[in-house]
């Protein structure tokens, strides 16, 4: 069962956004996989048995406050898979030029791709603490 962190509402009120744009649904969506591979994977909270989401309310509003902001991030950058980062290796406009190695064929370096400065601020918040939230914990079974 598919995990979304935050709801449009919630992208919304973190956002100040008057209104969502169609995809919205689709970027919380994809931003909450994003983060379970990357950084939530790692980590030791406590879950509902059934929808897997987090029990503590602090954990809770970290985490859509992560996915919020990764989605922001993303409007910023303007590239929410990465795919504009790939295939050009120089770019010359009058007198100004812009080179990159045209071995960048994934995305996964690209702006879009990365973890949002906020996503750390929300996920480092000190209120996290040791008893609710651990932070790179790996165990073996």
């Amino acid at each position: 069962m598919e995990r979304v962190y935050a709801t449009v509402d919630e992208y919304q009120a973190y956002t100040g956004a008057p209104t969502a744009t169609a995809q919205t649904a689709g970027l919380l969506s994809r931003a909450s996989r994003m983060l379970e591979r990357l950084v939530l994977r790692y980590c030791v909270y406590d879950v509902d048995a059934v929808s897997g989401l987090p029990t503590h309310p602090l954990v809770a509003a970290a985490f859509r406050d992560a996915v919020c902001a990764q989605v922001a991030w993303w409007e910023t950058v303007g590239d929410p898979s990465g795919a504009d980062a790939v295939g050009w290796g120089s770019v010359a406009i009058g007198s100004v030029q812009l080179g990159r190695s045209v071995t960048a064929v994934s995305g996964e370096d690209a702006p879009a791709r990365q973890l949002a400065p906020e996503v750390w601020d929300a996920l480092l918040d000190p209120a996290l603490t040791p008893d609710i939230w651990q932070m790179g914990a790996v165990s073996v079974c």
